[in-house]
């Protein structure tokens, strides 16, 4: 299975950070920051572990879900990959890097299951 264009898009990006990993093959690409898995690229989806708030957020637009993986994590799967959706991909990737890059773990996220 080839990567769709958010994946590679995301891959893309993500080879560009600091202190980032990509590893897994082309069917998931987890990513990685201080050990901890921040975020999950599949061909068409994005899943993605953000702050409570901001993930409370990203649940209120188009094409997002709550992800099996646990709270705080968000699943992104838009089905065209316009500038709009490249760019709240980018942008929750971003924060999610950040939040872990920090050492910070999202508090309990409750509110957003």
């Amino acid at each position: 299975m080839r990567p769709g264009p958010l994946a590679g898009t995301l891959a893309e990006h993500v080879a560009a950070l600091a202190a980032v990993d990509l590893r897994g093959d082309a069917r998931a690409r987890e990513v990685v920051v201080a050990g901890s898995v921040v975020a999950v690229l599949e061909p068409a989806a994005l899943e993605v572990r953000l702050r409570p708030a901001v993930a409370a957020a990203a649940l209120r637009t188009p094409d997002v879900e709550a992800s099996p993986r646990g709270r705080g994590w968000v699943r992104f799967a838009p089905p065209d990959v316009d500038e709009f959706a490249r760019d709240r991909a980018i942008a929750w990737l971003e924060s999610a890097v950040r939040l872990a890059a920090e050492g910070e773990q999202p508090p309990d996220a409750d509110a957003i299951r």
